[in-house]
């Protein structure tokens, strides 16, 4: 692993167990707890166990795996645990986890006690890259993603990416993603990096500190996401409305996070091209990387009105009415556009003609 990095809360390479010691020792907290899943729990629980050096030996909190679990019933589970054990308002609660693990352990923290801190040590790469850091927090109400939720920061995010090597291949695709995003939204440079990139690449490390230093850019300059900050629900729009139709459908065709916002980037560029003049030679190079990477999927009519009903809940929406970030290039965003329903029509119908041979 590489040196020591630090932007401002978050910590990536060498060195990270020593701040995570060092904060403990300073913060002198009540109580310990880790929150794990039922795989970090297996695979990842040891390595931070073995790195702790402080005296109060942390008490294990578990959830089952999956996104279908990131829900208010969860949250009940924990506040309830966390009561019995008698945590106070100085108890620490560590997420070792993916973004469900983060984002379901941010919320809990944040309301227990109205509010306990926490620390976030993210165990997949989507985690590592967008989840964990930024500060946002959430449940899912049942199968709409993110719905009920609070932005507040965690004392310190840490990268461990040796935690990537238990990850499988499909949740990797899945962080690159939000990688790839990164890229369209902030640095064409960056996203032809970005492209090729596999768990064993020499440059993985630090292309995922790239992207951190992006998402952390855009939310210094905008922590509660009054404008700027937006831009990083790029693809999202549609993104979330699909994996929300597939996980209401059933869990088992549930789509994972990334790959339902790989498709959504592939519907915003088309869009984007049609409202501001996105370049089709930058949409053609966008489509082809994503599905060189990224399963195509179908869409029967039934499923394109489902998901264009489900557009109504998305959190950026205001006065009823639907607002998508587009790109009038790499890097060049407009925040707010309305975009009328035949051309999100138009969108799915350009999905549906694509091959990997753009």
């Amino acid at each position: 692993m590489a040196q020591l990095k630090n932007m401002g809360n978050v910590y990536g390479g060498t060195g990270i167990w020593e701040v995570l010691n060092t904060h403990l020792t300073r913060e002198n907290y009540s109580k310990i707890f880790v929150l794990t899943d039922t795989n970090t729990h297996q695979y990842c629980l040891q390595t931070l166990r073995d790195a702790l050096s402080t005296n109060t030996q942390p008490t294990v909190l578990q959830i089952p795996a999956g996104e279908e679990h990131k829900n208010i019933h969860s949250c009940l589970e924990l506040w309830n645990q966390l009561s019995s054990l008698q945590a106070d308002r100085h108890s620490l609660l560590i997420n070792l986890g993916g973004g469900v693990v983060t984002d379901l352990g941010g919320f809990v923290a944040s309301t227990f006690k109205r509010g306990i801190p926490f620390i976030n040590i993210p165990t997949s790469l989507l985690a590592m890259v967008d989840a964990s850091v930024g500060g946002k927090t959430g449940v899912d109400l049942g199968s709409l993603k993110n719905q009920v939720g609070v932005i507040r920061q965690p004392e310190l995010v840490l990268l461990h990416t040796l935690f990537l090597q238990s990850l499988p291949q499909a949740h990797f695709r899945s962080g690159k993603a939000e990688m790839l995003k990164h890229g369209i939204i902030a640095s064409e440079a960056y996203f032809d990096k970005v492209v090729p990139m596999q768990l064993d690449s020499e440059d993985c490390e630090a292309l995922i500190w790239e992207s951190v230093l992006i998402k952390e850019k855009i939310v210094r300059e905008d922590p509660i996401e009054k404008g700027l900050r937006k831009l990083l629900n790029y693809g999202h729009t549609l993104g979330h409305a699909i994996e929300s139709h597939f996980l209401r459908k059933d869990v088992k065709t549930a789509l994972l996070h990334g790959d339902a916002i790989a498709i959504g980037m592939i519907l915003a560029t088309y869009i984007s091209g049609e409202m501001l003049g996105f370049p089709k030679p930058s949409r053609d190079k966008i489509c082809r990387a994503i599905l060189s990477i990224f399963e195509k999927r179908s869409f029967s009519k039934a499923d394109i009105e489902a998901i264009s009903e489900l557009l109504i809940y998305d959190k950026k929406n205001s006065n009823g009415k639907v607002y998508f970030v587009l790109l009038e290039d790499f890097g060049k965003y407009k925040i707010n556009c309305e975009v009328r329903d035949t051309l999100i029509l138009e969108a799915f119908s350009y999905y549906e003609s694509l091959s990997r041979k753009i």
